[in-house]
């Protein structure tokens, strides 16, 4: 089931009342630093609610910050306020604040990209920084027979995405450092600056005939193979791997045999 994509300030007032009603609930039975704990962790996770990295980071930030400035957490050890940054990490790593936000695809958008980008059965697609898991339920409606494999740095975005796509094979890794030499499709949703490393990426991994699919934003100097208009002024820029793609090649040769054999 897709989460629900409320209009803001919606998810901030939500979040922050979810989170001071645990803190006010938990505090009474539990330590102060594990009902602050989880109070933050309500408000992280209501975070995936907002649109927008900096709406998320206001929604998980504004717990603790409250509690912080109105004393309601006095008392507390000052390692406890390692506790709201720890869980802003879990969800949102370092490692991946180079990519492009968390930005969910919209599920119809890729339908009818087939025709412009054709794979064979069985063919294996990737959704390089899959997050909730919106771009593999898009990629599922456009390739129903396609195997959707998702790669996610964040590990609790990894085990939400998971569970919204049981017939995905979801993986938690950098996007950068893994391999992308098994697929015959990698969607993207980056930003306009990494574009010239998935380019080159795509080209020194992926074998020929292979698709490179981006959302939003072309490669730069690149001209795309085809584009796939998105309600909207949005497109999918599709750039396909230069060379022969051996089912092809393989399947010209019999044809070239018969060619070159002599009449009896």
């Amino acid at each position: 089931m897709r989460p629900p994509r409320l209009p803001w300030p919606l998810p901030a007032l939500l979040g922050w009342a979810a989170a001071w009603l645990c803190f006010a609930g938990l505090q009474q039975v539990w330590p102060q630093a594990a009902a602050l704990a989880a109070a933050c962790a309500v408000g992280t996770v209501a975070s995936l609610l907002a649109q927008g990295w900096w709406r998320r980071g206001l929604v998980a930030i504004g717990f603790p910050l409250s509690a912080a400035l109105t004393g309601a957490a006095a008392g507390l050890p000052a390692w406890a306020w390692l506790l709201p940054l720890a869980l802003l990490l879990l969800v949102y790593p370092l490692n991946a604040w180079r990519d492009a936000p968390l930005f969910p695809t919209a599920h119809g958008t890729l339908q009818g990209m087939a025709a412009l980008a054709p794979l064979p059965p069985g063919a294996a697609v990737l959704d390089a920084g899959c997050g909730l898991g919106d771009g593999l339920i898009a990629l599922r409606r456009a390739y129903p027979e396609a195997r959707l494999h998702g790669l996610e740095w964040s590990w609790p975005l990894r085990a939400l995405c998971a569970l919204r796509c049981p017939w995905a094979r979801v993986r938690q890794g950098d996007i950068w450092h893994a391999d992308w030499g098994a697929y015959q499709l990698v969607y993207l949703f980056q930003r306009p600056e990494s574009m010239d490393c998935a380019f080159a990426k795509a080209r020194a991994e992926l074998a020929p005939g292979a698709w490179l699919v981006s959302l939003e934003f072309p490669v730069p100097g690149r001209k795309a193979d085809a584009q796939w208009q998105l309600p909207g002024a949005r497109a999918a820029w599709l750039y396909r791997m230069p060379g022969t793609p051996a089912s092809e090649a393989e399947a010209r040769r019999p044809a070239r045999r018969r060619a070159g054999r002599p009449r009896p």
